[in-house]
């Protein structure tokens, strides 16, 4: 039996969570599929965003579960719309940002997030804290890059992400990395592989949405 599982990405662009990246995480009993708003932001980087995600993200949930959807999986680490998704279905709904919090507190005694603007800092904080994680989370910090820019010159991205997980390591004493946002899909074996370059071996480096598809 073949399982599907819905990523919906809260956002109006298309070309973030791509084909490949859906076959990628597809295997022979679970189907991965995607499903992008009608209504919403370009991108998601505050409050404001979020809430005008809200809203088509809720439906689609809803379309996912009429499709025979077997779960959801939130495509955002602000985790738009999980809450309200829970309500309205009886499949499960997952966040990136819950699952990923959760899992990290059980690799190692202290994670960081590293996100895309600053910004975005109290909001992790927020998160973290209701999700119970508070005592595991070491610091969140950002490469300066706005979500949509991210692929635009990755390898300076790459860069920038190794540089602040090399510095959440050392200076905040994070023995976890967890990818604030999910447009870094893909780079996490290139910053372990810069972590342990640095002297750093071992560290895991979360990508959240293929881990919370994982576990869904």
């Amino acid at each position: 039996m073949t399982f599907e599982i819905r990523v919906v990405t809260p956002i109006v662009t298309a070309g973030l969570r791509m084909d490949e990246h859906l076959d990628a995480m597809s295997d022979v009993d679970t189907k991965v599929t995607g499903a992008l708003l009608d209504i919403g932001p370009a991108s998601i980087e505050g409050d404001y965003d979020e809430a005008f995600a809200l809203p088509d993200t809720i439906a689609k949930i809803i379309q996912a579960e009429i499709d025979g959807c077997a779960a959801v999986v939130i495509d955002c680490m602000g985790d738009p719309g999980v809450k309200g998704g829970r309500e309205a279905v009886a499949i499960p709904v997952f966040g990136p940002c819950e699952t990923s919090v959760h899992v990290a507190s059980t690799l190692g005694h202290k994670f960081s997030v590293v996100t895309v603007v600053d910004s975005l800092e109290p909001a992790f904080e927020n998160m973290i804290a209701v999700y119970g994680a508070r005592d595991n989370y070491a610091s969140t910090r950002s490469v300066d890059i706005p979500v949509l820019e991210l692929e635009k010159d990755l390898d300076r991205t790459v860069e920038l992400l190794i540089k602040e997980s090399i510095r959440a390591v050392e200076d905040d004493h994070a023995h976890v990395i967890i990818f604030g946002c999910t447009g870094m899909f893909g780079c996490a074996e290139a910053i372990e592989k810069g972590l342990e370059a640095a002297g750093h071996p071992g560290i895991p480096v979360i990508d959240p949405v293929p881990l919370t598809v994982r576990y869904a």
